[in-house]
Formats: structure tokens, C-alpha cells, sequence
């Protein structure tokens, strides 16, 4: 089943999406959501929103061996865990704000995970149970933040930094799924989940021993290697097999300071 949120007149709504159609709901999303049988219409002719509304956005870095290597760091031998604010989120087509205070922008594309139930002290061998689906994400970080304040809260946190979507995919194999990233349509980022250091279960695991997650609230998996800066006027695509793509637009904040170019 392919859930979806939409815009409607002043507000989101949840839908599911059945042969390019979007049909209307009722019921509690990854919970117990079911199709009410009217259409709201064709995938083409319906604004799509984020698919989530996180109270808790929890991403790992560094999950990739490759990715860490790229930038020279060591690869942690346990999950390197950070949150996003919620304000973050954004959904398919809303534009990323290159902020002023940033002179580099990277987006990282990831594997989402989707919490469906309340999730405390859960076991590896239970992990699939919390989690109701899967969807596509991107870590936007500006990295000279991140750097320079030795620790990832606004690098990672500015507003629009937490694109997802375009929908959650709840009939899916993640373990080994293909995870890209384009720019203008180059390709920039492209790995495999097999390739985790640490794979889902253990993260569910691991951070269900020290927080609550619960049902809507997201993990973004990890990105890898391949990461390189955007500019204003750049579109990302983050795609991950099987979930479909998200595109986002990238604009300057009013007063943006000069950029680096690629590769820099």
C-alpha cells in the first residue's frame, strides 16, 4: 500500500495512492488507515505533501563505510545518531532554502524508515514489526556549519533541510534496494542498503534502548558516498528502488553569501 498526504483546501489530508489514483481515507495514518473508495484524483493532478508529520526526526551518519571515507572520517564503530527539528520536513517539489549563513549545500540521499507503532526496548529480531513503511529522504546539510560548530544541530537543522517523500511504500524489502542521488539529472550519489554498517534492525534496537519512537516518526538510514555540493538553482532528486523519486528546487535566501564551486 502506497500512503500518500495531500493538499486540500487550507490543510494535508491522507490518501492512498491505487493505479496512478489518489484515493481519499479514513483512519489513523500507519495505523489503521483505510481507502473510504472516493477518488481525489489522478497522481498528476494531486499536490503532494510530505507523507509524514514526524514529532521525532532521527537520522545516522556515517552509515555507509564509503561515505565516511569521502571525508576523511573514521568509520564509528557504534550508530552515530543527531536529530532534525520537525520544522525540517518538507515533501515532493517544495524548494530547499539555501541559507545566507551556508557557503557549501550537500544533499544526501537515504533510505526512510517509517514507525508504525509506539517503539520502546524493542529487539533486533522485532524491528520489522515497529515499522509500518519505507519512503525516500534527504539530508540536506550545509557542511561548513556542521564543521565549524563541532557539533550537527543547525547544520542539519535549518528549515527545509529534511525533504521526504513522495509516498510510504508498506509492502516493501529495504535490505538491498539501490539509493541515488541526481543533480539537474547528473548522477552524483549511488549505493546499496546492503552496504549498511549498521542494518535496520540494529538501529531500531539501538535507538529504541534510549528513546521513545512513535507511530509517523522517522529514521533516515544513512547516506552514501558521493556527496558534493548544490547551488541555487539546482534541482535534487533523491530516488530509492522500488519508493519512487523526490525533486526539490534549490533557492537562495534573500542576502545568501557567495558559494563554493564544485568540488571545493
Amino acid at each position: 500500500m502506497k500512503i500518500v498526504r495531500y493538499q486540500t483546501a487550507g490543510a494535508g489530508a491522507w490518501g492512498i495512492l491505487e493505479d496512478g489514483v489518489v484515493l481519499a481515507t479514513e483512519g489513523t495514518p500507519f495505523v489503521d488507515l483505510a481507502p473510504t473508495g472516493n477518488a481525489v484524483g489522478a497522481l498528476d493532478e494531486v499536490r503532494l505533501l510530505a507523507p509524514v508529520t514526524p514529532a521525532t526526526v532521527l537520522c545516522v551518519g556515517r552509515n555507509y563505510r564509503s561515505h565516511a571515507e569521502e571525508f576523511g572520517n573514521p568509520v564509528p564503530e557504534e550508530p552515530l545518531l543527531f536529530l532534525k527539528p520537525p520544522a525540517a520536513v518538507i515533501g515532493p517539489d517544495e524548494a530547499v532554502v539555501y541559507p545566507s549563513l551556508s557557503k557549501r549545500l550537500d544533499p544526501e540521499a537515504e533510505l526512510v524508515l517509517v514507525i508504525g507503532r509506539t517503539a520502546r526496548h524493542v529487539a533486533a529480531a522485532d524491528a520489522w514489526d515497529v515499522i509500518a513503511g519505507y519512503t525516500c529522504g534527504n539530508d540536506v546539510t550545509a557542511r561548513d556549519i556542521q564543521k565549524s560548530d563541532g557539533q550537527w544541530t543547525r547544520g542539519k537543522g535549518f528549515d527545509t533541510f529534511c525533504p521526504v517523500g513522495p509516498w510510504v511504500e508498506t509492502d516493501y524489502d529495504p535490505e538491498d534496494v539501490g539509493v541515488t542521488c541526481t543533480v539537474d539529472g547528473e548522477l552524483r550519489q549511488n549505493g546499496r542498503t546492503k552496504d549498511l554498517i549498521f542494518p535496520i534492525p540494529y538501529l531500531i534496537e539501538y535507538i529504541t534502548r534510549f528513546t521513545t519512537l512513535r507511530p509517523g516518526d522517522i529514521v533516515l538510514s544513512g547516506t552514501p558516498e558521493g556527496v558534493a555540493p548544490v547551488q541555487p538553482g539546482n534541482t535534487i532528486t533523491v530516488a530509492v528502488e522500488g519508493l519512487g523519486s523526490l525533486s526539490n528546487p534549490v533557492v537562495a535566501e534573500n542576502g545568501s553569501a557567495a558559494r563554493v564551486t564544485m568540488g571545493s
